[in-house]
């Protein structure tokens, strides 16, 4: 039954709320936060009003001017708790901040509503999983004292489990939502501008021309583009949405199967999480919870994203060795004057963030740097949008939106730390997993590894590493692995939990797009990126390999060589010739020797691998294409 009136303003308010928020980040970046409470709290607020009319805009058909009890119902209740909540928050606001206020029975209820409001707001943001978790957790805290064996608890009371979660710093609205209001959605605004000045579609045009001489051109090309944007775009998946409508019709154009297509484009993608210099921007929110410099954390993984990329370029050439793909003139890519403006200032841009950070500038005032240095210099190549009303707001609503997404899932995010801080299950799940490895290393890690891709599949990178981090971390550290490289392993399986089965967000995104099979798609992006499982554990067995963690520069040399030369067999050994399937087994070994034995064994390995690629040159039979 149609009972709601649809609000013939809810789309004003949408950019009006959109256009808040904008103006919101721009301030804190430029001026500094003006109060934690007012922008921690508000900003939770705004989101969750604009993640609910937007749903209110997909749920119906913009000329449909009634809504479905069903549907408006949940919308409205869910609005109106995260109100109610907050107005209970503000109320005793200042008691808060100092700590003597205790909670009456309507805060602790007013509270529960707030947290109920949040999961729902993150289910609409991002799905079920993620909600699920929180809610699960949630359970947990209230009723873990029931629980069986390590899980059980001693118990929180109503009063101190709404203090935590709610009315304090340590929940909700703690570090992760401030590092994400006040740092991290200038970068979200940074993206978007880029989308509005076409820079994203420049950026695929350059990677084609880069690769279109390359057999495996327009799957080379995708590599390029989805790394390239990928470490602005703070998902994996909307970088899979956002470049994958251009790049995997090229692909497949080529004769690629839809499969590989789709692979190709997700295991590229979700690389672009762990490429500096935002990396999608977990890389201050690790600065943040590391207390280790940014430039640190960026040069830590500058390294390792090289090397992922570089086993996708030989793992792709290798596939394409061994298909017969339609052989197509290439046509030349010419770009036009203002299309070589548009790369430069996507160049300049992010060269004035990275010189910002170093010349001591905070993360957010460097993302405005950057954002007004694309503004300026794009606007002045393309003059036309300056007073095209559509496309700002088109910009405004798009920042607006991904921002409020972002917000709404760092507050669920809260929820799952502030109960595992409470109950302290994260250290006792760190103390099982070294009582079942027996303190071997190298169980522990394969174990830990298992347990990140568990608990990130379903999940966006910033909070699937904010949860693994704190269940995970403890253990790693606990066996002697320093902090930088305990966090980057956890990154890496945060991240590549995108594209592993069964829940591969990267590859389901993907496989629609390609007109392919979702799980397949996922095992073949598994089975591109099989080399990116192995990076992390040369992080703790090679430690040197990242920059910046005070080792010597011989060894670190040593480190990238065996690395590289690692994850080239690898590559190559997922992709075996037809008449050489007995690479595969070779190829492992000599990885595994390289990266997990002592140096001199290594060394060894870097010789018989040096000769393994001689011998595996592809012969002039595996070179010819079809003709068409």
């Amino acid at each position: 039954m149609s009972v709601f009136k649809r609000i013939p303003v809810a789309d004003h308010l949408v950019t009006l709320l959109s256009l808040i928020v904008v103006a919101t980040v721009l301030y804190v970046s430029l001026f500094g936060v003006f109060s934690d409470s007012y922008l921690r709290v508000g900003m939770l607020l705004i989101s969750g009003l604009l993640v609910v009319l937007s749903s209110l805009g997909r749920t119906r058909d913009l000329s449909d001017t009634r809504l479905s009890l069903r549907t408006g119902l949940p919308m409205f209740l869910t609005a109106a708790a995260l109100f109610l909540a907050v107005y209970q928050y503000f109320r005793a606001a200042d008691e808060i901040e100092t700590g003597l206020y205790f909670l009456s029975t309507t805060d602790i209820w007013f509270g529960l509503l707030g947290l109920l409001a949040v999961i729902e707001l993150t289910r609409r943001s991002v799905g079920l999983v993620m909600a699920l978790v929180a809610a699960i957790v949630l359970a947990y805290g209230a009723f873990g004292h029931m629980t069986p064996g390590f899980l059980r608890h001693a118990g929180i009371s109503a009063d101190e489990l709404m203090t935590v979660l709610w009315f304090s710093f340590d929940g909700v609205f703690g570090r992760p939502m401030a590092t994400v209001v006040s740092t991290i959605l200038i970068f979200i605004l940074f993206g978007a501008l880029l989308e509005l000045l076409s820079i994203d579609r420049v950026l695929v045009r350059m990677a084609v021309a880069a690769t279109g001489r390359l057999k495996s051109g327009p799957a080379a090309a995708a590599t390029v583009a989805s790394g390239l944007f990928g470490t602005i775009s703070g998902s994996a998946v909307a970088n899979v949405v956002g470049t994958g409508v251009i790049t995997i019709p090229l692909i497949k154009k080529r004769g690629f199967s839809a499969r590989f297509a789709g692979a190709v484009e997700s295991a590229a993608s979700s690389g672009g999480q762990i490429t500096p210099p935002i990396m999608g921007a977990v890389a201050f929110i690790m600065a943040d919870v590391t207390s280790v410099p940014y430039l640190t954390i960026c040069a830590a993984a500058a390294v390792p994203a090289v090397i992922y990329y570089c086993g996708l370029f030989v793992a792709i050439s290798r596939a394409t060795d061994n298909m017969e793909l339609v052989e197509e003139a290439q046509p030349t890519v010419r770009f036009t004057w203002r299309e070589l403006l548009q790369i430069a200032i996507f160049a300049i841009a992010l060269a004035g963030i990275v010189c910002a950070m170093v010349a001591g500038a905070s993360p957010a005032y460097a993302g405005f740097i950057g954002v007004a240095l694309a503004t300026v210099l794009g606007f002045s190549v393309r003059p036309d949008l300056v007073f095209d009303l559509q496309a700002w707001l088109k910009f405004v609503r798009s920042a607006g939106l991904i921002s409020a997404q972002l917000v709404v899932i760092v507050g669920a995010v809260g929820i799952v730390i502030g109960v595992l801080n409470l109950t302290g299950v994260g250290l006792r799940f760190a103390a099982l997993l070294s009582n079942l490895a027996s303190d071997q290393l190298i169980l522990s890690l394969l174990l830990m590894a298992l347990a990140c891709l568990l608990l990130g599949m379903g999940m966006p990178t910033v909070p699937a590493y904010l949860i693994i981090v704190l269940v995970m971390g403890p253990s790693l550290q606990k066996l002697g692995v320093p902090i930088v490289h305990t966090h980057m392993f956890v990154l890496y399986f945060g991240v590549l939990s995108a594209i592993t089965p069964p829940v591969a967000l990267a590859a389901f995104a993907a496989a629609p797009i390609a007109g392919a099979p979702p799980m397949a798609t996922a095992l073949e992006a598994s089975r591109l990126a099989l080399p990116g499982f192995v990076i992390p554990f040369a992080f703790v067995y090679q430690p040197a390999l990242l920059l910046g963690t005070g080792y010597p520069i011989t060894e670190t040399a040593q480190a990238i060589l065996f690395v590289l030369l690692a994850v080239i067999v690898i590559s190559r050994a997922c992709y075996p010739r037809r008449n050489k399937t007995y690479m595969t087994p070779v190829g492992l070994a000599l990885a595994g020797g390289l990266i997990f034995l002592n140096p001199l064994v290594s060394w060894l390995c870097v010789a018989l691998a040096g000769a393994s690629l001689v011998l595996d040159r592809p012969g002039q039979s595996a070179r010819k294409l079809s003709r068409t």
